[in-house]
C-alpha cells in the first residue's frame, strides 16, 4: 500500500493536502522527514553510527546515511515519526524525550536512480540520540539496511568531505550535529 505524506511549505507547515510518496519524489513535492543522527562518547572521542543501505533502495543504494531517518506519514508529528523509524529500522525504542531536537534543513536536490528521475524537495527536523550499544546490538530491518558502523565524528566528516566512500550525507547536516556536543 502506498505511503501518503503532507504537502508542506518551505517552513514545513503542511498545506492540508497530501501526496502519494512516489509522486513527491517524481513531481518535486515538498514533504517532511525526520533524521536521527546516534551519538556516543568513547574515551574523549564522539562517535556517530552510520547505517549503510541496502543496494534495492529506491534512492541512494549502497551509501552509508544517517543513522535513521525516514519518511513523516500524513497526520504524524516529527518525533513520533522518528521514534517509529528507530524502532522499525534499527529494533531500539526510545521514548519523545530521549531524542534532542538539534535543527532542520530544506533538501532539494534532483538525481537519477535505478534508470528513473528522483526529485527530493525536504522539509527536514534533525535529531540527536546519545546511546551507547554495539553494532551487534542493533537488529536491522533488512529490506532497508545492510548493516551498522560507528565511525569518530571526525573520521565520518573527514570522509564525507573527501568523499572517500559511498554516502549521502551533507556536511551541512554533520555541522549541525556537531553543535550538540561542541557548544
Amino acid at each position: 500500500m502506498e505511503e501518503y505524506l503532507d504537502i508542506v511549505d518551505i517552513n514545513g507547515i503542511p498545506t492540508g493536502r497530501t501526496v502519494a510518496r512516489s509522486v513527491a519524489h517524481a513531481e518535486g513535492i515538498r514533504h517532511r522527514t525526520s533524521h536521527v543522527w546516534i551519538l556516543r562518547r568513547v574515551g574523549d572521542k564522539v562517535q556517530i553510527l552510520l547505517q549503510m543501505r541496502c543496494k534495492t533502495k529506491d534512492a541512494y543504494p549502497g551509501c552509508f546515511d544517517i543513522s535513521s531517518a525516514g519518511h513523516i506519514p500524513a497526520g504524524i508529528d516529527f518525533k513520533d515519526s522518528a521514534i517509529r523509524e528507530l524502532r522499525e529500522e534499527l529494533g531500539i525504542d526510545v521514548s519523545a524525550s530521549d531524542l534532542i531536537e538539534v535543527g532542520y534543513r530544506n533538501i532539494d536536490c534532483n538525481e537519477v536512480f535505478h534508470g528513473k528521475p528522483f526529485v527530493d524537495r525536504q522539509y527536514s527536523k534533525i535529531f540527536v540520540l546519545w546511546l551507547d550499544r554495539d553494532e551487534n546490538d542493533f537488529t536491522v530491518q533488512k529490506e532497508e539496511i545492510d548493516f551498522v558502523k560507528w565511525f569518530d565524528f571526525e573520521e565520518c566528516y573527514a570522509n564525507v568531505i573527501s568523499n572517500s566512500f559511498s554516502h549521502c550525507i551533507l556536511t551541512e547536516e554533520l555541522d549541525i550535529v556537531s553543535r550538540a556536543f561542541t557548544e
